[in-house]
């Protein structure tokens, strides 16, 4: 099967090294594996990051959003079965979706919302993760609660802001306020269901006020924590909750003791990492979702059709997603 690889870390993006298709042996589908033709990809943050610090000793295929046709079913898989149409995440510890086929545990794979493409349906599953259990593993948010609190989200028109912001507006009473730097982006995040936007470029607390809030409940934090940790600590209420997902260098906690501020972050690639008791939990959020977006309660958060899934394409994904400047989500889709 053809494959997209990288062979050497840190080469920057425009060498047409850094990313380069090559042919590699066809996966075999484990006890509780699906083999699935893959159909569509978008990419995520981190598969920039493991591309440039990921040190490797054979080609590594990145890629950890996908959606595609069931081919093949190991003895033990009993979600699904060969044809079904599937959207998945899947797992950082092993070979990602930038190929024909890949292999992926049935435990962390959703049903295809059959509303949506295949293109549209491969935008959402890392950041559906991502939010899901953010906001109601992590942050323990009530379904249909939190009326009365707000939401800070940094970095909201970004991919997993995209969904988290939708997911909270409609699966709990939480006043949202998205910061977003960009008319387009301010645009964005309105329309996806944000009460309120901020600029994260200028200072918070002052935004805040003006929009009458002299603090906020919880914050989530999606990109650049670091930058922003002292206006974090400094707009959150006594006893709120921050919550990150981003890799800051450190992050000294120990300015959240005076207000009693709790700290939780999130990797959605834990659950399959360690194989937990709870792993097929991400099945069922990826089915719910998927109803969602069936019922027209959620919507796709694609932005931008990069065209077909090759080498140059990738590459120059992989440079918007490097320059900071994307919005929601970018995919690519054998043709």
């Amino acid at each position: 099967m053809k494959a997209i690889v990288y062979t050497q870390h840190g080469l920057p993006i425009d060498d047409p090294k850094a990313l380069a298709e090559i042919d590699l042996p066809m996966p075999l589908a484990g006890p509780h594996d699906l083999l699935v033709e893959v159909r569509a990809v978008s990419v995520n943050p981190v598969d920039t990051k493991i591309r440039r610090g990921v040190a490797v000793t054979e080609p590594r295929v990145l890629g950890w959003d996908a959606s595609g046709i069931v081919r093949a079913v190991g003895s033990e898989v009993t979600l699904f079965a060969p044809g079904d149409e599937v959207f998945y995440a899947g797992d950082l510890t092993r070979p990602g979706s930038n190929s024909e086929y890949q292999t992926v545990d049935e435990r962390i794979v959703g049903r295809k919302p059959a509303s949506l493409g295949f293109a549209e349906a491969a935008a959402l599953p890392l950041t559906s993760i991502t939010a899901w259990e953010l906001l109601f593993d992590r942050l323990r948010v009530e379904e249909h609660g939190g009326a009365g609190k707000s939401l800070l989200v940094i970095g909201a028109g970004g991919g997993v802001g995209s969904i988290l912001v939708q997911l909270a507006r409609t699966l709990t009473g939480l006043t949202i306020i998205g910061t977003a730097s960009r008319d387009v982006t301010r645009d964005w995040v309105r329309e996806l269901g944000a009460h309120h936007t901020v600029d994260h470029t200028q200072p918070l607390q002052p935004q805040l006020k003006a929009l009458g809030f002299d603090n906020v409940d919880i914050v989530i934090s999606l990109t650049h924590t670091d930058q922003h940790f002292a206006q974090i600590v400094e707009v959150l209420a006594p006893q709120g909750q921050l919550a990150l997902i981003d890799d800051p260098a450190t992050l000294d906690v120990v300015p959240l003791k005076r207000k009693s501020i709790s700290l939780h972050w999130e990797l959605m690639f834990t659950r399959s990492m360690y194989q937990t008791a709870d792993m097929v939990a991400q099945h069922h959020l990826l089915n719910r979702v998927a109803g969602m977006i069936e019922a027209g309660t959620l919507k796709s958060t694609l932005s931008e059709h990069a065209g077909a899934l090759n080498a140059e394409n990738l590459r120059r994904v992989h440079a918007l997603i490097e320059s900071g400047r994307a919005h929601g989500k970018i995919v690519l889709e054998y043709e």
